[in-house]
């Protein structure tokens, strides 16, 4: 018996050049969200957002770089990867938040959408390339795959080319400590349909949405400094909110997926969650195996590539992924046959969740 499968068959990232280490910040005036300025020395704020984070430094764009052109990049490396013709590609699907944000501003860009400028970049002529974005928080490019499948599985395309891209730093608030999570980056994959005797590649899938109290956990709002304008507006977050949502919601959404796909728990070889918090991704995969009765060695099972890169949203995944694959990240790999679990969760609120046997 044949299965019909979607795999991925290439993968390319960029990680941008330019390092912002923890003590460049050190010097930096914070303020609370109410105004009010936080009196703790520099060094002892970077520390303690280190020991809640993991993050040590992290990766951002140069100033003439968009987040169009780093996601040109990745899905250029993806397509060379996979040794396919850039003009066989079906979909061409780009999660992002912000689109394009010039240096200087803080207007978000896109129009025309990510995805075209890509397919232009790209040299792509074929116009039943189809191109359109996804904004959906940190879990888009997650939620990429599952579009992608969907559109293989229901003979509406062959082969997609799937991009997540961010560049965070265009849209932070330096007056807020939580401008030290944010990063820039972007990760590709070319998934395709193809059979074979083994059921493999994306086996389920999970998406929830909780959209009433949770729904402005993050959000756009005014500079934490007491004499900002009102009408410009940076990323802002609830915190304690999102870690207490994810911590709670997440374990049952990857729950979900694997139990569809009948895969048995003890089968699981790794788990790529978005790259938000080194606690908080921790937590998550505790109570997610918690679910099943089992207390694994956690940091065998979840490679993580937060200390040195940073959180860059829709972006964090793939480029995760690629690096593994190839051998860029210590004592990890992914090995033929290998189950995996990609899970995301971010502003919406939304959570996802994919199976997939390599």
């Amino acid at each position: 018996m044949d299965f019909f499968n979607t795999v991925i068959t290439g993968t390319g990232s960029y990680i941008p050049e330019v390092r912002i280490s923890n003590g460049e910040f050190a010097s930096q005036i914070f303020f609370e969200k109410d105004n009010s300025k936080i009196d703790s020395p520099g060094e002892e704020v970077v520390a303690k957002f280190k020991d809640i984070t993991g993050i040590a430094e992290r990766r951002w764009v140069t100033e003439n770089q968009n987040n169009s052109d780093i996601a040109a990049i990745a899905a250029r490396r993806a397509i060379e990867d996979a040794g396919v013709d850039p003009e066989s590609i079906d979909h061409i699907i780009l999660a992002h938040n912000f689109g394009d944000v010039l240096q200087g501003s803080i207007q978000s860009d896109f129009l025309p959408c990510l995805a075209a400028r890509v397919k232009n970049k790209l040299g792509i002529k074929n116009p039943a390339c189809v191109a359109y974005d996804i904004v959906f928080g940190c879990p888009g490019w997650v939620q990429g795959l599952i579009h992608a499948d969907s559109f293989i599985r229901t003979g509406l395309a062959s082969r997609c080319l799937i991009i997540g891209a961010e560049t965070l730093s265009r849209v932070v608030d330096k007056y807020d400590r939580d401008t030290m999570i944010f990063s820039d980056g972007a990760g590709a994959v070319v998934v395709q349909g193809e059979k074979s005797e083994q059921k493999r590649g994306i086996i389920a899938s999970a998406t929830v949405s909780h959209t009433t109290q949770e729904t402005y956990y993050l959000y756009l709002g005014r500079s934490n400094a007491p004499d900002s304008k009102p009408g410009i507006r940076y990323i802002k977050m609830h915190g304690r909110k999102i870690y207490e949502y994810s911590i709670s919601r997440v374990p049952h959404a990857m729950k979900a997926a694997l139990d569809k796909s009948g895969i048995a728990i003890e089968e699981v070889k790794k788990i790529l969650l978005h790259q938000a918090n080194e606690k908080m991704d921790h937590a998550i995969a505790m109570r997610f195996f918690r679910l099943y009765g089992m207390k694994p060695e956690i940091s065998e099972m979840m490679p993580m590539n937060i200390y040195e890169l940073g959180n860059s949203s829709v972006a964090t995944i793939p480029t995760l992924y690629d690096m593994i694959l190839k051998k860029e990240l210590k004592n990890h790999n992914i090995l033929k046959d290998d189950v995996i679990i990609f899970a995301s969760v971010g502003a919406g609120m939304h959570i996802n969740a994919v199976v997939y046997r390599q």
